[in-house]
């Protein structure tokens, strides 16, 4: 059941969508991340289809089957602005409580999306949604000050320049079979550009200055053995934000994608158990 939605700048975005069987409890769009694609999600989707939720996800752009440059943005609001067609999407087709499930990079955009709210004018695109779900995001990515000079060199010279994002797949999971359908996916990709990596380095220090102020209930699920990200940034944002909104659970021995290790069967218990206090 896909479809297509056109961002603000024209481009074709490709919308998944696993509908539950019945009446949904609800929706959950999926966020995914740096370089992969929501296809990825499909068992997570079965999952939460499972739980009575029903599941979309976008492909961002220059993801997958969406178009655009590979790791290219426009402008640092154009992840932003293609997540707001989505919800509004959505919106407009599924009544009912509306949860955003970012992972990585994904939760970044996710977090950034929710933290607009609490400007005292928010961004045109900012929309209001029901719950955060936050998986192993990109709050923090351990960039070493070797590379933070480097950013601050080339974003202004070179924004577009497509380079190697410098991940390796052995670090998204243990599981090695995991790894090597991700090696072997044509739908993944290794780039990335100065102004996306601004994008994600400046959302990452706007969310966790904001982490005191949060306001929407948020379950935050992360790799305690992450070498994607550094789990530093989300212990941080978990230490700020008050207890009262905020879930959180590291797993200590688990690496990026906790939804893709052996363990996977905790953290969609963790999930779960969240999710019946929502809708």
């Amino acid at each position: 059941m896909d479809t297509t939605l056109r961002s603000n700048d024209g481009l074709t975005l490709h919308l998944r969508h696993w509908p539950a069987a019945g009446v949904a409890r609800g929706t959950v769009v999926i966020v995914h991340g740096l370089g992969e694609h929501g296809g990825r999600y499909a068992h997570v989707a079965a999952h939460l289809n499972q739980l009575g939720w029903q599941v979309f996800a976008c492909d961002q752009r220059g993801h997958g089957l969406s178009a655009g440059a590979k790791g290219r943005i426009a402008t640092a609001a154009s992840l932003l602005r293609d997540l707001a067609v989505v919800i509004d999407h959505v919106r407009d087709i599924a009544p009912g409580p509306l949860l955003v499930l970012g992972h990585s990079m994904g939760g970044l955009i996710a977090a950034r999306f929710v933290a607009e709210g609490l400007a005292a004018t928010p961004a045109d695109w900012y929309r209001r949604i029901d719950g955060l779900v936050l998986s192993s995001p990109a709050l923090d990515p351990g960039m070493n000050a070797w590379q933070k000079f480097q950013l601050a060199l080339m974003a202004p010279l070179a924004p577009n320049l497509a380079v190697n994002n410098g991940l390796k797949p052995a670090w998204i999971s243990r599981d090695a079979a995991v790894v090597q359908k991700y090696r072997d996916d044509p739908l993944v990709h290794d780039r990335i550009t100065p102004r996306l990596v601004r994008f994600i380095v400046d959302g990452g220090e706007w969310v966790r200055g904001l982490a005191a102020q949060w306001k929407l209930p948020t379950l935050l699920l992360y790799a305690g053995s992450d070498r994607c990200v550094s789990p530093a940034g989300s212990a941080a944002f978990a230490d700020a934000a008050p207890k009262s909104l905020l879930r959180t659970q590291a797993f200590p021995a688990l690496f990026h994608e906790i939804f893709n290790e052996p363990e996977q069967a905790e953290v969609f218990a963790a999930l779960a158990d969240w999710l019946a206090t929502r809708g």
